[in-house]
């Protein structure tokens, strides 16, 4: 009885790791970081995805020398990027969590191992959205009345 305990815990344990997103040793591939000015809600484990597919995660992210948030992605083993490969930050549904998306490039010039990705699109804050909105509804008002 006891062994069959052990068992589901050390299961649930490893389905918990793996949903997670934890990683295990030094079975990582690329390791890339991109330049952004907004990240957004962006978080170190969200997923990075090519043409939906789930290729790497977010390892660290932090502050340069500019006050830019630098990003390191890692990518799985196998996977190559072209030099002009475009990352952007996007969220999965209306509000759902946000991720970033690679979108690979036409260059035979591929990425190596600790460079930058140089074509990044920042976070689209649904707050400066609303703002601009409502801004421009206000200011469409004021014209149409006279």
């Amino acid at each position: 009885m006891g062994l069959f305990v052990a068992l589901g815990i050390g299961a649930v344990a490893w389905l918990s790791l793996g949903v997670g997103g934890v990683r295990y040793g030094d079975a990582t591939g690329l390791s890339l970081e991109a330049a952004f000015d907004d990240i957004g809600g962006l978080k170190v484990r969200a997923p990075v995805v090519i043409s939906g597919v789930k290729v790497g995660q977010v390892k660290s992210i932090r502050l340069d020398d500019m006050l830019r948030a630098r990003v390191q992605i890692d990518l799985d083993r196998g996977i190559e990027l072209p030099e002009d490969t475009f990352a952007a930050i996007r969220t999965a549904g209306l509000l759902g969590d946000q991720f970033i998306r690679l979108e690979p490039g036409g260059s035979e010039v591929m990425l190596e191992d600790g460079e930058t990705i140089g074509f990044t699109q920042n976070a689209l804050a649904l707050e400066s959205l609303i703002d601009r909105f409502v801004t421009d509804m206000g200011s469409d008002d004021s014209k149409g009345g006279r």
